[in-house]
């Protein structure tokens, strides 16, 4: 796809077929979370394109301070979270998914404002390449698990009681990585073939465990970029009402 905006050649731009496809619904007025990472990146250039050449009129919201400095650097209107009662939609990249629609996130170390943005979200959409499509979660990626500082090495414990080693995640410099809430990132590696559900409720239950990056039922839809430029789309079934 090529937008033209009236003749002039400096306006074009090839455009991205997967984050098209993820802003097909976005209309004036709404209120369009972002996610954070590369994949969410390529959404939120994608955004600000057509706000620029079609005068869209959205206000978003980012769950990553890097995120957020993109979007504005490229002329997004940014909304106060704290003030909004909702999101119309979120659009977000992933780590890794499987055809059950569980989502992995984390390596951003993003997942508890991701996880609050898919709370308040009407719909949520997720772009992935195909390379990151496995038989379960966790097959590949490694699993983050967000921990407050205090109570750090108890934390650690209760989660290695459940069978997950891991390592505390470092930044460039070798110092602890921070996320923006101020937490630990933990980075466990999972076997594959884990009763996610049933881990799910487990790290729920350590209360230095702040969140993590099992996203069980979050994604509405998944759209999957394969080599061929083809993009598919997963949607999740409503549940039936009996």
């Amino acid at each position: 796809m090529i937008w033209h905006r009236g003749s002039a050649l400096s306006e074009q731009r090839v455009g991205d077929a997967l984050a098209e496809a993820a802003l097909e619904s976005v209309k004036s007025g709404m209120i369009v979370g972002l996610g954070a990472g590369r994949t969410a990146a390529r959404g939120i250039r994608a955004l600000a394109d057509r706000v620029r050449l079609t005068g869209l009129d959205i206000g978003c919201v980012c769950a990553s301070e890097a995120a957020q400095s993109l979007a504005s650097e490229l002329g997004l209107k940014i909304a106060d979270f704290a003030l909004l009662e909702k999101v119309d939609l979120l659009i977000d990249g992933a780590d890794e998914v499987d055809r059950a629609m569980r989502v992995l996130k984390g390596s951003r170390g993003a997942v508890t404002r991701e996880r609050m943005l898919c709370w308040a979200s009407e719909r949520t959409i997720f772009m992935v390449g195909e390379e990151k499509v496995t038989d379960q979660i966790g097959t590949h990626a490694t699993l983050a698990i967000a921990m407050m500082p205090f109570g750090m090495t108890p934390t650690r414990r209760a989660v290695q009681r459940l069978g997950l080693n891991g390592v505390v995640r470092v930044g460039y410099n070798g110092d602890y990585f921070l996320t923006d809430n101020g937490n630990l990132i933990l980075d466990v590696s999972l076997q594959g073939d884990e009763d996610l559900e049933e881990l799910t409720a487990s790290l729920n239950d350590i209360p230095g465990v702040v969140d993590h990056g099992i996203f069980l039922n979050e994604a509405d839809i998944i759209l999957i970029e394969h080599d061929d430029g083809r993009v598919e789309r997963l949607d999740r079934v409503p549940p039936s009402r009996g």
